[in-house]
């Protein structure tokens, strides 16, 4: 991640490019793009390849670290690989323990899932994995649709493999109710009851906000499996469809 005068020090940016930098920087989106010729980053953080992922963080915190830091910080995810995201500092320190020496604490993620990626590698804006800025914000500004891209066997960013995002207890997607030794994990206003649900009234930002936090929580009660309420496709619904597809692949 970088600050918005490092990240066009950093990279060749096209046109579409800069004006999704300049529209949606700082904020969950990270654009891969060439690097600049004498680019400063090591060649181990884009395991040598000629492109950089780069991203303008808008939290507070993240900012205030690149102010401190004044240079592009590189860093993977915080959580073991494939496992559920964080979004608090207490599920860091649950996944990695005492692998870590300091935990920064902005407290609960407000969008709740990562980044969306668009590549500018291949000529036209691919989208190599939906996040938190929904792909039709970022039609409307290019103008066209985005072709999408990305092979699980062969990931080009993160978050493309097959299993992915997955708690110990499977899921089960598109279930209208829960089975015997299953959990609900419910959606809008039909299970405004349920313990666990994403958005009582609906709400695809505020469901995006909520998931990985209750895939924590329920993952916490020992729980076999995990039954999904169906998510609509649609804006925020899109990323978290990837993320819940991911989490109940077969685990490899």
């Amino acid at each position: 991640m970088a600050s918005l005068e490092d990240a066009v020090a950093l990279g060749e940016f096209s046109p579409e490019a800069s004006e999704l930098a300049k529209l949606f920087w700082p904020g969950p989106l990270t654009l891969v793009v060439p690097r600049r010729k004498g680019c400063p980053v090591s060649l181990l953080a884009s395991a040598g390849m000629p492109s950089l992922a780069i991203r303008v963080p808008k939290h507070p915190l993240a900012q205030a670290l690149l102010k401190a830091a004044r240079l592009p910080v590189v860093a993977p995810s915080a959580n073991p690989s494939g496992r559920i995201s964080p979004t608090t500092a207490a599920h860091v320190e649950a996944g990695l323990g005492d692998k870590v020496s300091v935990i920064l604490d902005g407290g609960p993620s407000p969008i709740g899932l990562e980044s969306t990626i668009v590549s500018f590698l291949d000529g036209r804006p691919k989208l190599l994995r939906p996040g938190g800025l929904a792909r039709k914000e970022i039609e409307r500004a290019l103008g066209h649709k985005l072709d999408t891209g990305g092979d699980p066997k062969r990931p080009t960013a993160p978050g493309q493999l097959e299993s992915h995002y997955a708690p110990r207890a499977r899921l089960r997607l598109n279930a209208r109710a829960a089975e015997k030794g299953e959990a609900y994990l419910a959606f809008g206003q039909q299970s405004a009851g349920a313990k666990f649900n994403l958005s009582p009234a609906g709400d695809l930002t505020e469901a995006a906000a909520n998931l990985f936090r209750l895939l924590h929580e329920i993952d916490a009660t020992g729980v076999a499996a995990i039954a999904v309420a169906p998510i609509p496709g649609e804006g925020l619904g899109e990323a978290i469809n990837d993320r819940l597809k991911r989490a109940a692949s077969p685990r490899t």
